[in-house]
């Protein structure tokens, strides 16, 4: 079904910024934007940039998001933190009580990189939507339903009114 594009402007918009480098991840993310887009919820547009090419404007403009990142030696990927040193400021006053859900995959572990995407956020004034789902390893079928259920969290949180 194609939206109404004049009620495009009543829709809550969720971002989900991310860096895929891997099988792994591109699987969390798939699992992820599905829930996000499930049926059951409506007005909320899902919007996906890789955090490479994502814009201060993208984040400016969406009303909750969804990091995913791999846990690159013990932090957060390069790409995402490039993305948070390019909208740190001129997001910090705007984008305030926001929420926000995290994945990330580690091939062995992801505390570090939850950590430094916990920092941020906080910084940011973003509020945690759902727990960060944090995989170890190749994703298993449980892992995957967190990822589709944290997607659909956030896209719930939205099309609530959050």
């Amino acid at each position: 079904m194609v939206p109404d594009p004049s009620s495009m402007w009543d829709m809550a918009r969720l971002l989900i910024a991310h860096h895929t480098p891997s099988p792994a991840t591109q699987e969390l993310l798939e699992a992820v934007l599905e829930g996000a887009r499930h049926d059951a919820i409506d007005g909320v547009e899902v919007v996906v940039r890789p955090a490479l090419t994502c814009s201060e404007v993208d984040v400016l403009e969406a009303d909750g998001y969804v990091l995913g990142t791999p846990a690159n030696i013990g932090y957060m990927s390069g790409a995402l933190k490039h993305l948070f040193d390019r909208c740190y400021y001129p997001c910090l006053d705007a984008t305030g009580g926001r929420p926000y859900g995290l994945y990330v995959h580690g091939n062995l572990d992801t505390t570090g990189a939850v950590r430094a995407v916990q920092e941020v956020t906080s910084a940011l004034g973003w509020k945690p939507a759902a727990e960060p789902v944090t995989v170890s390893g190749q994703p298993q079928r449980a892992d995957l339903d967190a990822a589709l259920e944290l997607g659909g969290t956030v896209a719930a949180t939205l099309a609530a009114g959050w």
